[in-house]
């Protein structure tokens, strides 16, 4: 197993974890139950947990694929620089949640609200950030998502 094969079993993770995570988080709104919130908490510290091993193979990975056909350089860099914001800002939500998680355990009521409020706003932004960069590593290797891949689709069957 190569470092392309880990960088593919882990990135799928922190990116679902986040949208798991986030729809979690806005249920809690409506319920109001502590248990429910641990547990979007704990779906944010693992997935930024799982976020680091991505990141640091995705640089093998790139390697490994560099040289593939159809395989376009500055997709590559592309997807490392959303990757750079993206390990920093899910290293932050990682971290404010656990803050929140142990305010909470502490019963810090107005300070444990305060902090998953702003888990919860800060988890919006990883979210954004992680759809850029779940679309950018598939430009990678996926043809038919590059931008304006439908149009070169297009021609190729109308020249044929």
């Amino acid at each position: 197993m190569n470092q392309a094969h880990l960088h593919l079993l882990l990135n799928h993770i922190p990116i679902v974890g986040i949208l798991i995570g986030t729809l979690i988080c806005v249920v809690t709104f409506f319920f109001k139950d502590h248990s429910i919130r641990r547990i979007a908490l704990g779906i944010f510290i693992f997935s930024a947990a799982v976020a680091i091993p991505a990141y640091l193979t995705g640089e093998g990975a790139g390697e490994v694929v560099e040289d593939l056909p159809g395989i376009i350089g500055s997709s590559i860099e592309t997807h490392e620089d959303i990757a750079l914001i993206f390990i920093w800002l899910i290293s932050a939500l990682g971290i404010t949640a656990l803050i929140a998680l142990v305010t909470d355990i502490v019963k810090k009521n107005y300070a444990a609200k305060f902090i998953y409020v702003a888990t919860l706003v800060l988890s919006l932004v990883v979210l954004v950030k992680a759809y850029q960069l779940g679309n950018s590593g598939g430009e990678i290797r996926h043809n038919e998502i590059r931008t304006g891949a439908q149009s070169n689709f297009i021609e190729e069957v109308d020249s044929d």
